[in-house]
């Protein structure tokens, strides 16, 4: 499954690649839960432990997107936990900002200040340019910006 420098082999890395792919253009065009399988099928093509690999991260945080802008925020929010446990995915600004989102639509507003802090430290105001307004409005409750 690994080749000499950490890697996913080419043929695995092209198949969890195709998967994504399709993932993506459906949820480009809004079929959210259509893209969740085929990025779960992408999922299951990754060795164990699967945070071990950079992939999982990219892959979670597809999974991620598409169960948040689905309302799926229970799924969103168990796939960005375990996406944080793997390569480069603590301190993406990017999966910070879907933690945050979905940690203040639970309520859970400490958490989600802190989540959102680190998406907007990482990232700035941009990284909040075409999400709803309240994130970022409640974020200026806790913070100067």
């Amino acid at each position: 499954m690994m080749s000499e420098n950490g890697e996913l082999n080419p043929e695995l890395h092209e198949q969890i690649k195709k998967f994504s792919s399709a993932g993506d253009m459906l949820a480009e065009s809004g079929r959210y839960e259509a893209a969740v399988t085929e990025y779960n099928k992408a999922w299951e093509m990754i060795p164990s432990p699967k945070n071990d690999w950079e992939a999982a991260t990219w892959i979670l945080a597809a999974i991620a997107d598409a169960c948040f802008l689905s309302g799926f925020k229970t799924s969103a929010r168990e796939a960005l936990q375990y996406a944080m446990t793997c390569p480069g995915g603590l301190g993406n600004p990017f999966l910070h900002l879907r933690l945050g989102q979905v940690l203040f639509d639970e309520g859970q507003e400490d958490s989600a200040a802190d989540e959102l802090m680190r998406a907007y430290m990482g990232a700035g105001p941009e990284i909040f340019a075409i999400e709803d307004a309240r994130y970022l409005i409640f974020l200026k409750t806790r913070a100067d910006l």
